[in-house]
């Protein structure tokens, strides 16, 4: 495991510039204010601690994907909608810097008094950024006196406020954000309380290889869904009309079906669909089982009883992951088996089983429904990060911080 903040304790941190990375980037209305805050929020923890212990806070985070320095995508608003947040907890102000790096920069963070907070400009405005330039690296480091990740949203990327910035500036800690995904996710993966399920859905096979062969040799039960699972059953020999299918996959699918039966993991495919003959609201849409699936329609969601068949799956499961929706759910007439998912999730975590929701598309999808994020396990703030971590791969922003163990402390 990775050292935090909370290891460090308030004494070490009181008085020092804390330099840290959040995940900002968040939806806007057409009028530039925060459109949706979940990602502020769940930053505050953190920044609270860190507040309380005296620190004196230089926020980092990226907005978008502009093309140098673009207005539209500046931090200012999400400065202001954080001072929103932390005045309401009555946890001090929040300096807006100008730039991320250089003379306003500075100045900025020579302002602050123990418990003040600095957003420092989008990162993203200068391209050293993404190509984790070290002398940008660098000019962000000379605004800390720790370096501290909070954003596992992004520790996929090896950036230089992820990850170049630890090369100049330690110790290199998680926060509590960062903390309580590494733990849930790596306690799901290495250490699950057994019966141990995954559900997988989302648009291709190909996108979910590592995650599925990582997943193999560690779950009971399998359940794949969404148009992924088209792939499969085309593997198994079905018609799949016009549905979404990966036809250089179909080998693979063959040889994981045949590991799962070796390995003794229970795999759920669906066994009916809900299908159309064109992917738009509201379209006329059938139930059909999936032997018969007409020539000229696409599945586009699963059906009622694949998802009895995926309830009396998980009837008994003890840890849950799910990442990728059942079927196209943005689309009204196609999120029932998504949403059935979902009541099926939050049912057994009231029973008692750990669920834990990957995946942006998954977070959409609870947020489309109306499901807050207490009525599940965890639910990762990560879409790309946490697939990664699912797979297996190393995060260059978590593989950057200190070891527990062995982490250097601020003299």
């Amino acid at each position: 495991m990775k050292k935090t903040i909370v290891q460090v304790g308030p004494e070490t941190l009181r008085g020092k510039r804390v330099l840290m990375r959040v995940d900002f980037n968040v939806p806007q209305n057409s009028d530039r204010s925060v459109a949706d805050d979940s990602r502020i929020r769940a930053a505050l923890p953190t920044i609270n601690y860190l507040h309380d212990a005296g620190a004196r806070i230089v926020l980092m985070s990226h907005l978008g994907r502009p093309k140098g320095t673009d207005d539209k995508y500046s931090l200012k608003p999400v400065a202001a909608r954080l001072e929103t947040l932390l005045l309401a907890e009555r946890k001090g102000r929040v300096v807006f810097a100008t730039d991320c790096i250089g003379e306003a920069a500075a100045n900025a963070v020579n302002s602050l008094t123990d418990g003040d907070v600095c957003l420092l400009e989008n990162v993203r405005f200068y391209p050293e950024e993404e190509k984790n330039d070290p002398e940008f690296a660098k000019k962000l480091a000379a605004l800390g006196d720790l370096y501290v990740n909070d954003a596992f949203g992004t520790a996929h990327r090896a950036h230089a406020s992820t990850e170049g910035v630890s090369h100049f500036l330690r110790p290199a800690l998680a926060g509590m954000l960062m903390e309580r995904e590494i733990r849930h996710l790596s306690e799901a993966l290495d250490n699950p309380i057994r019966p141990f399920a995954t559900i997988i859905g989302g648009a291709k096979v190909s996108t979910k290889m590592g995650v599925l062969q990582n997943l193999l040799g560690r779950v009971d039960v399998l359940v794949i869904g969404g148009a992924m699972a088209f792939s499969f059953l085309k593997a198994r020999g079905l018609d799949i009309g016009k549905s979404l299918v990966e036809d250089d996959k179909l080998d693979y699918c063959r040889k994981l079906e045949s590991e799962a039966v070796a390995k003794g993991v229970k795999l759920v495919l669906p066994v009916d669909v809900v299908c159309a003959n064109e992917v738009t609201d509201g379209a006329h849409a059938v139930t059909v089982p999936v032997e018969k699936l007409p020539g000229d329609q696409k599945g586009l969601d699963i059906g009622p009883e694949t998802s009895k068949l995926i309830d009396n799956a998980l009837h008994d499961c003890r840890t849950i992951l799910w990442n990728g929706p059942m079927g196209v759910f943005e689309m009204a007439g196609f999120e029932g088996g998504t949403y059935r998912l979902i009541d099926t999730l939050v049912k057994r975590t009231n029973d008692g089983a750990k669920t834990i929701v990957g995946g942006g598309d998954s977070v959409s999808a609870l947020t489309q429904k109306g499901v807050k994020e207490e009525a599940l396990t965890h639910v990762s703030t990560g879409g790309g990060a946490s697939l990664e971590f699912i797979e297996g791969l190393e995060l260059p922003g978590i593989a950057c911080l200190d070891e527990a163990e062995t982490a250097n402390t601020v003299k």
